[in-house]
């Protein structure tokens, strides 16, 4: 993953848009960028197949979007991308990740507890949708000090650590 650009909005907006019926605007990613928000791309052989956008927090951080185009979809790219969100927050020792997805998002929910969300709220209505609206899960991780415990998965041996 490499860190998203102005010059990125375009085609993270085309993902967005292919990939979600209520897609955020270009104003919201420039607004994430100009921000200070911890925006990321991921490609492949020069195409831009994915983004996630990190809010940080005093204590805590916020997965605000994250999306794979569709074409990248069911090849652990998600996941991939969401374990560098966290492994970020653990670098900038924030303990705990937040983000809502739909309730009806039952793909995203199955990816988010294999690597440790847990349910922690409900937003009543929080979503539009063609029937009015849903409802919005909450969801948390919590992130292992990076003083007093091992590594997220992904971070190398303990060797590459020691010497890095």
């Amino acid at each position: 993953m490499r860190g998203m650009t102005i010059s990125d909005v375009d085609e993270v907006l085309s993902i967005e848009q292919a990939v979600q019926a209520y897609p955020w605007t270009r104003g919201n990613f420039c607004d994430a960028l100009e921000s200070g928000y911890l925006c990321y791309v991921e490609e492949m052989a020069g195409e831009l197949c994915g983004f996630a956008v990190l809010m940080p927090g005093v204590d805590e951080a916020e997965l605000l979007n994250m999306a794979v185009a569709a074409a990248h979809q069911r090849r652990g790219l998600g996941g991939a991308m969401l374990m560098a969100m966290l492994k970020l927050a653990n670098e900038m020792r924030l303990p705990r990740v937040l983000l809502e997805v739909r309730a009806s998002n039952l793909a995203a929910m199955a990816l988010y507890r294999s690597l440790g969300f847990v349910e922690i709220s409900v937003r009543r209505d929080y979503y539009r949708n063609t029937k009015g609206s849903e409802d919005a899960i909450v969801m948390a991780c919590d992130i292992p000090s990076p003083l007093t415990s091992p590594p997220l998965a992904g971070d190398g041996n303990k060797e590459e650590r020691d010497n890095g």
